[in-house]
This record gives C-alpha cells, structure tokens and sequence, in this order.
C-alpha cells in the first residue's frame, strides 16, 4: 500500500499525518518488517469491546520501569 496524500490507513487520512477523530497531527511509523527483539515486547492485537480499547502484548517478566526507576537513574549503558 502506498502511503499517498488523500490514503486512508484506518481512521487516519494521509494529509502531512493528520488523525481524523481528534483533529490534530500524529506522526506514522510504517514497519518494514516484524521487530523480534529481547528487549521490545510483542503486539499481538488491537482490541474493542464494549469502548474499551486494549493493547494485547507479550508478558515480560521482571520489573517495571517505575520500580526501576525507585532504585535511582539508569545508566546510559542499562538504558540502550
């Protein structure tokens, strides 16, 4: 699918990248390919049920970032 001015991709119409619900500019990301990567979470869906929008991702063990955080700063080396 070519992203051209005036493509639909969903909700969002293809102007300089503007959402068509809550009227304002969004930047968009097209993927290539899948990312299979040990520090990035799969998405395996989108989901709707009754006007409550989910984000289905794989479950990674261990800390969240918030109770990373309560032990102090990353390092720049932790952090990349």
């Amino acid at each position: 699918m070519a992203l051209t001015i005036g493509t639909r991709l969903g909700p969002y119409e293809i102007l300089a990248a503007i959402d068509t619900r809550l009227k304002r500019q969004v930047a968009i990301k097209i993927l290539p390919a899948s990312l299979n990567r040990p520090n990035i979470a799969q998405i395996y869906g989108l989901e709707d049920a009754d006007g409550v929008k989910a984000l289905v991702m794989e479950l990674v063990e261990g800390e969240d970032l918030s109770q990373r955080l309560a032990h102090g700063a990353v390092p720049l080396a932790e952090a990349i």
